[in-house]
C-alpha cells in the first residue's frame, strides 16, 4: 500500500516547532509494510490542505493519505473542512470507530473532528495531531485499511475475504 503523510501545523509549517506525528506515522506505515511515498507539512490553510490532498489523490501515487493535525475545535483547525471539500464519498465509520476506542482514553475524544473519505481511488483519513492520539487511532483502523484500498480499487482479490 502507498502512503501519502500530510501534517498540518502552522508552528511545524513555520520551523517553530518539530513535526513528532508525521515521522511517527510513517514509522507506523513503514512496520506495517507500507511504502511511504509522500510526506508534506503545511500550515492551518483550507486552501492549500484541499489543494495537496487533491494532487496526491488525482496523481494515482498514493492509496492511502494520512493527516495528523487541525481536526479540533480551535479556531485554525481546518482539517476536516478541507478534507470533506475533496472526497466524493464519506467513510464515517473509521472516524466512528477512532472516536469510540479513544473515549476509553479521555473524554477528549468527543471533541475530535476528524474526516474519512475517498476521493477516486485514495483513501483519506484525518488523525489528531498529537503523537500518542495519532498513533492509537491509527492503531484503531490499522486491520481494515489495506482492504478498503483493495475495495475502493476495485481488486479482485477484496472480494476473497468475505465471508458468504
Amino acid at each position: 500500500m502507498r502512503v501519502g503523510i500530510l501534517t498540518i501545523s502552522d508552528r511545524s509549517a513555520a520551523g517553530e516547532r518539530e513535526d513528532e506525528s508525521g515521522p511517527l506515522l510513517a514509522e507506523f506505515a513503514q512496520s506495517e509494510g507500507w511504502t511511504v511515498v509522500e510526506t508534506s507539512v503545511l500550515p492551518d490553510d483550507v486552501g492549500r490542505i484541499s489543494g495537496l490532498l487533491k494532487q496526491w489523490s488525482d496523481s494515482a501515487k498514493v492509496d492511502l493519505i494520512l493527516t495528523t493535525g487541525g481536526t479540533g475545535f480551535a479556531i485554525r483547525d481546518v482539517t476536516p473542512e478541507a478534507t470533506l471539500d475533496v472526497v466524493d464519498r464519506l467513510a464515517p465509520g473509521l472516524t466512528e470507530a477512532m472516536r469510540a476506542q479513544s473515549l476509553k482514553v479521555t473524554p477528549h475524544a468527543m471533541l475530535s473532528r476528524a474526516a474519512a473519505g475517498i476521493r477516486g481511488n485514495t483513501l483519506i483519513v484525518n488523525l489528531p495531531g498529537s503523537p500518542k492520539a495519532a498513533g492509537e487511532n491509527l492503531e484503531v483502523i490499522r486491520s481494515v485499511l489495506p482492504h478498503a484500498v483493495q475495495l475502493i480499487s476495485a481488486d479482485p482479490e477484496a472480494e476473497k475475504s468475505h465471508k458468504v
